[in-house]
């Protein structure tokens, strides 16, 4: 049996959020920057062929509603904001079969770039 296609994705890399973020007292006082990537599982081929925004995942829109949870609550780990991510777009969009979410947070530690999360929710 030949082995099944890699699933349709569309992607977002590096959405840049601020919110208040960590576990330290500091962290929950001043907004810090997290990187986001998300990639969903979708079907593309109804939109390929209609050419319609409405046969797909709106990606603008993913990012919008990403955007607002994200500078709109807090959260201690990169883990909760993860989930809270995926589970939205998982809810909101039904053409998302699955979600996996990167959450990078710069500047975590001395001597990193960043540290981060990368999760991978399905419905």
């Amino acid at each position: 049996m030949p082995d099944a296609p890699e699933p349709d994705r569309i992607w977002i890399r590096g959405l840049t959020c601020r919110t208040y973020i960590g576990v330290e007292d500091w962290e929950q006082r001043e907004r810090q920057e997290v990187r986001i990537d998300i990639e969903i599982e979708t079907r593309t081929g109804p939109a390929g062929e209609t050419d319609h925004i409405d046969d797909t995942v709106n990606y603008r829109t993913v990012s919008k509603r990403t955007l607002a949870l994200v500078e709109e609550n807090r959260f201690a780990l990169v883990e909760k904001l993860a989930e809270q991510v995926c589970g939205m777009i998982l809810r909101e969009f039904p053409g998302a079969d699955a979600v996996t979410l990167t959450v990078a947070k710069p500047g975590a530690l001395r001597f990193a770039d960043s540290v981060g999360v990368r999760i991978v929710r399905r419905r």
